[in-house]
């Protein structure tokens, strides 16, 4: 299927969205004021070292110190962690460093919520075709690239390239590139390594040493692939700088490159900005009547699949099984448009079949086959639940783009105004002793109509009781949970 890639860079933010017919797959945002972090090193000093996590605190001069496990410190690549096999200790991380120690790190995963940045010691540096590993020999190929004769041909033009203490994993991008042109990538991302360790002698920590490409050029070396037959972008300048990155290094990508004419602005005019919209709902509609509800929580998202107005044609089993069908083919989308990581529960409608649920769950691992990021999914249990989980390297959309609610402080919800009414009963009694003859009473408006209507029998029983006048006041600018009892001064 065609993908189309459109690009929006304003002096505020940068925007890319990868579309396939219409349709918004994923989208990327950096905002000026906080550009990405992933893939900068740092010359960082220790702050702090925790014995009893076996992790450390690094300062690389953001706001909030890093975070460093010490799998972190010993090389952490995945095949590496394969060798050490399920018993593996690893050594006390005092024994590898200690406070105010300087140390060169990497940025693995960026700040997210009241967390600073995850980082490593293991550096890789990543060009179209390679990810060079200069701390390590492994070598090691995509998952993507299935031929295996493809892909022992890219393992012999790495391995007769390798120097001595340094690794490369092939790049999905390079399945039948000449061996000359991924021999040039090599030979480009050691020159960067010795530029970076030259600028790492001479630096003073906590300072940056190496900053990744900007939004736009990172997308053109990491997310452009075979299917992308279309690039539009809408600023001379990012024209001009991807026109040269292009045709440096993917020079056959170089013609779908396009600068927009178009008068509307470039995401409205492809109906990109209604679909980021309703990228933040937390309900999803499925075109046969059912929907999805998406919630995302600190440890958790969870995704519930309802029938909704979906009644089926056949029998109660079938229409659960073609609902949770839909569900499975929407779902993988939307953990990457939404880019909703970590842990993820998918609450399926129970099915009886045991067909109907292997077929479910292979429609769930198909779309998410599409997926760039690594993912695990298990087998769907008794109680229809899939757990699965997607590697987090930033916020979800939802968090980028929203903040907690002040009316509500995050819960979702807002106390009714009845509950607010009873509180205000309870406050004035609270009070009673302080208050003179007047009190006034000040709340969102939706408050003090109930109070003068359907509570009006209650106020005039507790001004009774107490002997008190009571007044009211509205206060526009109060939300529904907001109010004030206060003394009046005749």
């Amino acid at each position: 299927m065609a993908e189309e890639i459109i690009i929006n860079v304003s002096p505020h933010e940068s925007r890319v969205a990868v579309v396939e017919q219409g349709l918004l797959q994923e989208i990327f945002i950096e905002r000026t004021h906080s550009p990405g972090t992933v893939g900068n090193i740092y010359k960082g000093k220790v702050l702090r070292v925790l014995p009893g996590m076996q992790s450390a605190f690094v300062d690389i001069g953001q706001d909030r110190a890093a975070f460093m496990h010490v799998s972190d410190l010993v090389d952490s690549h995945d095949a590496m962690v394969e060798e050490r096999g399920p018993g593996y200790k690893f050594p006390p991380i005092s024994s590898l460093i200690h406070e105010g120690k300087e140390v060169l790190v990497q940025v693995s995963k960026e700040p997210i919520g009241t967390k600073g940045a995850r980082i490593t010691s293991s550096i890789s540096l990543a060009s179209r075709y390679l990810v060079y590993l200069p701390k390590t020999d492994h070598v090691g190929i995509s998952q993507r690239i299935e031929d295996d004769v493809e892909r022992e041909r890219l393992k012999q033009a790495v391995v007769g390239l390798q120097e001595s203490g340094d690794g490369f994993i092939v790049r999905t991008a390079a399945e039948e590139i000449a061996a000359e042109d991924i021999y040039q990538d090599a030979k480009l991302l050691r020159s960067r390594w010795q530029k970076i360790m030259i600028d790492n002698a001479q630096a003073k920590a906590p300072t940056v040493v190496y900053e990744d490409l900007p939004l736009p050029l990172r997308v053109m070396r990491d997310i452009i692939t075979a299917k992308t037959m279309r690039i539009l972008v809408d600023t001379e300048e990012t024209e001009s700088s991807l026109a040269r990155f292009l045709n440096d290094f993917i020079p056959e990508k170089a013609k779908y490159l396009e600068l927009s004419d178009e008068r509307k602005p470039l995401f409205d005019g492809h109906n990109l900005e209604d679909q980021i919209e309703a990228a933040l709902d937390r309900r999803v509609s499925l075109k046969s009547g059912g929907y999805l509800i998406i919630d995302q929580t600190e440890a958790m998202t969870t995704v519930d699949v309802n029938t909704g107005a979906f009644v089926g044609r056949k029998d109660l089993e079938d229409t659960i099984y073609r609902t949770n069908l839909e569900a499975a083919s929407s779902i993988p989308r939307q953990l990457r448009l939404r880019n909703m990581g970590g842990i993820v529960i998918i609450d399926f409608i129970d099915m009886e079949d045991e067909e109907h649920r292997r077929q479910v769950l292979r429609v769930l691992e198909k779309g998410q086959h599409a997926d760039r990021v690594k993912w695990k999914i298990t087998q769907i249990s008794e109680l229809g639940l899939v757990e699965m989980t997607r590697k987090r390297t930033r916020e979800s959309l939802l968090r980028m783009l929203c903040e907690p609610c002040g009316h509500c402080d995050g819960r979702g919800f807002i106390k009714t105004a009845e509950s607010v009414c009873l509180e205000i009963f309870k406050e004035i009694q609270r009070q009673a002793r302080n208050l003179q003859k007047v009190c006034l009473v000040m709340a969102s408006q939706s408050v003090i109509d109930r109070l003068l209507d359907e509570d009006a029998a209650c106020v005039r029983e507790i001004s009774d009781v107490l002997a008190l006048n009571i007044r009211f006041q509205v206060e526009t600018s109060y939300s529904q949970e907001q109010f004030d009892v206060v003394e009046v001064v005749d």
